[in-house]
């Protein structure tokens, strides 16, 4: 379960943070820029993959919102920093630019790692009925 619900919270974080990173850096922003733009993405994405489904389950919005911020605050903040961190922790990978494969390459190790970190810390969660246990509350 917790290999799933950080499944379901990396698909989130790595659409905004693959669409944060390629307009930051298409666009040529600060590396700090870029990433505050990715987290921001992340977080979005993060939390309405999320409502979503709880909204399906006929939660109204406020409450499906709620759910979302207890669900999923704590992994995608884990998971923001430790992908980040990768990302500028390898050299060159900022600077590379979309069409590079070292850009394509740190993003997707990046992101390997940030799910490798974070499903132990969802799995405790889990087994004290916080994280996405509240969302299969839901469901």
């Amino acid at each position: 379960m917790a290999a799933q619900a950080t499944a379901h919270c990396l698909t989130g974080c790595a659409i905004g943070e693959v669409l944060g990173m390629v307009i930051g850096t298409a666009l040529g922003l600060h590396d700090a820029a870029t990433v505050v733009l990715a987290v921001a993405l992340a977080f979005v994405f993060g939390y309405a993959l999320t409502m979503r489904g709880v909204l399906r389950a006929g939660v109204g919005f406020r409450q499906a919102l709620r759910v979302a911020l207890a669900a999923d605050t704590v992994s995608i903040t884990v998971m923001e920093i430790v992908d980040n961190a990768v990302m500028l922790g390898v050299p060159g990978a900022m600077d590379a630019g979309i069409t590079s494969a070292l850009f394509w390459g740190a993003l997707a190790f990046a992101l390997l790692v940030a799910f490798v970190v974070t499903t132990p810390i969802n799995r405790w969660m889990i087994s004290r009925g916080k994280g996405h246990a509240v969302v299969h509350a839901h469901h």
